[in-house]
């Protein structure tokens, strides 16, 4: 039976930055605009990231912001798309974007994009006369897969649309053409009446969801597929890998067999939107006791602690908005003080002279 009221609306969206960073300027949410003939709503020619800032203690926090501005700069290497936005341009344009938002958390979205030149237009499928644009975005996001499906979990089927095939579409960029294959897992599982769709890799071995990656516990042993299964290499998935170890979890990366989702003890997602959310049933076939397993559990606690501070993360994992805010500030100031006295003034010149004729007739 298919569920033709499936809802059409997003997650939970309550506030949305007035702001957007593009190119290094500031515009207003609603001067974001690109022409309708731009080369990336025609040939999906766009990479992009997900980012999460938490509410702590010490104000908003950014999870892993270089790690995902790097991968960000990695998938528009692969895809050709030469710029020059460095990867500390693009980390302050993101800590400034929270600080005039106002937001205390809330989902970033950089996104870098083959545009349109008005001037010399080109129409074809070639991107190189296309010039690119770079855009940071803000908004305050709920629970991906829903409030609930933290603790619950959520039900999923495993889609008839494979992931791609590495040789096909490069599955380690975050490109947004990739997300057609998501978008057609997503669209399958909510109309069969699931919340999330499993893909399986062009040799049948277990993949990734439609956005996010996919662990599974057995006998107290936590396996997700690697690399070679035609997966993204997911940040949240790595921070899950370091927890692992540092609760003394054993952890390995190796393929998975379909069959293996429906007799594994326990089951969950990871990615910077779905957080790491458990999964109590695949295919209508129970997980586990049909609940949120203890390890799943375990890691998920340590997770969102060191999201909001509360736990020493494995690395340098939060960049503190307001901390990192005034650190700019000061070297912007002192780089300001050095332009306005430089090394060699007049008057500097003219006491260094005096005081070598002085040297001299002596």
């Amino acid at each position: 039976m298919f569920a033709d009221d499936a809802p059409a609306k997003d997650i939970k969206t309550p506030r949305i930055a007035a702001e957007i960073w593009h190119n290094g300027e500031f515009i207003k949410w609603e001067d974001a605009r690109v022409h309708v003939m731009s080369h990336v709503l025609h040939y999906g020619s766009s990479v992009f990231e997900g980012i999460r800032c938490y509410n702590t203690e010490r104000g908003p926090a950014i999870f892993r912001l270089r790690e995902h501005m790097q991968r960000l700069i990695n998938s528009a290497k692969i895809y050709r798309m030469d710029h020059d936005w460095s990867i500390d341009e693009l980390c302050e344009g993101a800590t400034e974007l929270v600080q005039r938002s106002g937001l205390e958390q809330c989902y970033l979205r950089p996104i870098i994009f083959r545009s349109l030149d008005e001037a010399r237009p080109a129409f074809g499928v070639n991107p190189f006369p296309n010039p690119l644009s770079c855009y940071i975005g803000a908004w305050d996001w709920g629970k991906y897969l829903g409030d609930e499906a933290i603790e619950q979990g959520v039900d999923v089927c495993v889609s008839s649309w494979n992931r791609l095939s590495p040789n096909s579409m490069p599955v380690m960029a975050k490109s947004g053409a990739n997300y057609m294959n998501s978008q057609l897992i997503k669209m399958e599982a909510i109309k069969n009446g699931y919340a999330e769709g499993i893909a399986l890799d062009d040799r049948g071995f277990v993949s990734e969801g439609s956005g996010e990656n996919i662990f599974l516990v057995h006998d107290g042993k936590v396996i997700t597929p690697p690399l070679s299964s035609s997966i993204l290499p997911g940040i949240t998935r790595d921070s899950v890998i370091q927890i692992c170890r540092e609760l003394e979890i054993p952890v390995q990366e190796t393929g998975i067999q379909r069959a293996a989702l429906y007799v594994a003890d326990e089951l969950f997602f990871t990615g910077t939107a779905a957080e790491v959310t458990p999964i109590r049933s695949v295919d209508k076939i129970k997980v586990g006791t049909g609940h949120r397993g203890e390890i799943t559990e375990r890691i998920q606690q340590a997770y969102f602690q060191i999201t909001v501070g509360e736990r020493p993360a494995p690395g340098n994992w939060l960049t503190y908005v307001n901390e990192a805010r005034q650190s700019q500030a000061a070297l912007d100031n002192n780089g300001r003080r050095a332009a306005k006295q430089p090394a060699f003034s007049p008057d500097s010149m003219k006491e260094e002279a005096e005081n070598f004729s002085a040297a001299a007739s002596d």
